[in-house]
């Protein structure tokens, strides 16, 4: 398997995680320096970030992958994904959104790993 479909694997695997409330998954798909920016610019921790799909702070119900662009760069890369996304979240309703995250990911001992995130729509 080449790097590319390796890190589209990781982002599939990643919602796969979170819909499924996966704590063990979400782990190993993400660095323990992973931190994701949220569209309103708050920074959640992988544990806080874990932690509150865990606790239903943030819900998730359904992907379906629209676009992935992953560009490689040695022992780093950066993958754009667009998804639409079904959740609840932060105490709102369920709602359908075209969620793009942009990935920053690193390359340790022949994984790939989440390293930080930054959400926005599309």
């Amino acid at each position: 398997m080449t790097d590319k479909e390796q890190i589209i694997g990781l982002y599939k695997e990643m919602y796969t995680a979170m819909v499924k409330k996966d704590r063990a998954e979400l782990e190993r798909v993400h660095d323990d320096g992973f931190v994701l920016v949220h569209m309103t610019g708050m920074r959640q921790p992988k544990e806080v970030y874990i932690s509150s799909i865990m606790d239903g702070t943030l819900n998730y119900y359904s992907a379906e992958h629209e676009d992935m662009q992953v560009e490689i760069n040695g022992d780093t890369a950066v993958l754009t994904g667009r998804s639409k996304v079904t959740a609840a979240v932060f105490g709102g309703g369920k709602h359908t959104w075209r969620l793009q995250l942009r990935f920053q990911l690193l390359k340790k001992n022949g994984q790939w790993r989440f390293a930080l995130a930054s959400a926005s729509t599309y």
